[in-house]
């Protein structure tokens, strides 16, 4: 479970990432073209841009360079690391 971070925090599911952005299964509904952090318990935090809003979750994009492809592949492997439920 990560954590999205707009005026308060809100819990995620990241249901998609990668270097260039993530889309997150939230009941938050920070403003298209917000700045927000979001802190993964394994991959760390990252800021990223509000790019979409959709009745699920929101759509955040990410600076693509070393920093976003790092917590990208942590995400990943977080994920791949864990048994099947």
């Amino acid at each position: 479970m990560c954590v999205l971070i707009d005026e308060c925090p809100a819990p995620a599911a990241l249901r998609d990432v990668s270097a260039t952005g993530a889309f997150l299964e939230t009941n938050a509904r920070p403003a298209l073209g917000r700045r927000v952090e979001l802190h993964h318990p394994e991959a760390g935090a990252i800021f990223g841009i509000v790019r979409s809003l959709c009745p699920d979750g929101v759509s955040i994009g990410f600076d693509c360079g070393e920093r976003s492809v790092g917590f990208a592949l942590a995400a990943i492997a977080a994920d791949m690391s864990r048994p099947a439920a």
